[in-house]
């Protein structure tokens, strides 16, 4: 029998993170929170690195761009679930729903891979400190953090050209909050062979090498640690860790749970509890772990935050 048209699923919709009307206020208020929370934090991030000369450095250039990429991730996802909810409306049309599932996919990668290059910045400098300036010169790390943007863009591009020779008929539900590739690949009613095997890939290359990269990159880090002669040495090389494994185990538990294992052991609950976790908790909670464990970053936000005062009061004054 010949497929229907492509046109024929002109929209989705989005079943959201619960069924029962009378948890969708508790829900918004909730993600209303958790989407402010998280947007302030991370562009306070980026705003007190840009405006701190001391932290003109590779690891907090890193930080900054994993904030904006954290935000960007957040933004994706959050506000669209709180329109639905407000609006009582848990429709999404074809062309958005692909725009969604692009930006999520592209910051979803650039957040994994920029987290495996921060192990990469903690490992050069704790076990080559003396050559750390060279290694990390300004053009490698333009590098680092521009190679993933470029790769981000084509493997989500791909994701996207892939899902446009799909057919979607009949059944348009979509057990999720958002447009996410795997229940989308459960509504074809087109073979989707090609696009599970490009999942299987991406996953691999973008989840699974950076994983093992960080873990080499730690075990070397231990072992230079573990030579220290002094108590203090170390445990001040592994407070410069504590905050990067923090996010390294929050990020990687959940994307590998819904990427990398097999289907028979996934469910619709499981997906959403796990995408709420690397979509919206995981964004909020970085800029707190980042700033509450480093004394620079924090005297830097406070020194934002005092001039930003100053200048409000300097202006109310004026007026």
């Amino acid at each position: 029998m010949e497929p229907r048209n492509r046109t024929s699923t002109a929209e989705f919709i989005l079943l959201g993170l619960s069924e029962r009307s009378e948890r969708e206020t508790l829900l918004f208020s909730l993600f209303l929170c958790m989407y402010v929370v998280t947007a302030v934090g991370n562009l306070l991030i980026i705003m007190a690195i840009s405006s701190d000369s001391h932290l003109h450095t590779p690891m907090y250039f890193f930080l900054a761009n994993l904030s904006w990429v954290d935000f960007c991730l957040a933004t994706d996802t959050v506000p669209k679930m709180l329109v639905n909810i407000q609006t009582k409306s848990r429709s999404i049309s074809y062309s958005c729903c692909l725009t969604q599932m692009y930006f999520f996919h592209f910051f979803g990668i650039m957040d994994s891979v920029l987290i495996a290059v921060m192990a990469y910045d903690r490992f050069v400098a704790i076990c080559h400190p003396l050559h750390y300036a060279t290694i990390m010169s300004p053009r490698l790390c333009g590098l680092l953090v521009g190679g993933p943007w470029l790769f981000s863009c084509l493997i989500s591009l791909t994701h996207i050209l892939l899902m446009t020779r799909l057919v979607f008929c009949g059944h348009n539900e979509l057990p999720h909050y958002f447009c996410d590739l795997t229940p989308l690949l459960r509504l074809s009613c087109t073979d989707t062979t090609a696009n599970k095997i490009f999942v299987l890939l991406v996953a691999g290359i973008v989840i699974a090498m950076p994983f093992v990269c960080i873990l080499a990159s730690y075990a070397r880090i231990i072992v230079a640690v573990a030579k220290v002669p002094s108590a203090g040495g170390r445990r001040k090389a592994f407070s410069t860790c504590g905050s990067h494994l923090s996010v390294v185990a929050l990020f990687y538990g959940t994307t590998i749970g819904v990427y990398l294992c097999p289907s028979s052991v996934r469910t619709a609950m499981k997906e959403k509890a796990s995408a709420v976790m690397y979509t919206a908790v995981t964004p909020m909670l970085n800029p707190f772990i980042y700033s509450l464990r480093n004394r620079d970053l924090k005297g830097a936000l406070r020194k934002l935050v005092s001039r930003k005062i100053t200048s409000s009061m300097t202006a109310r004054s004026g007026t």
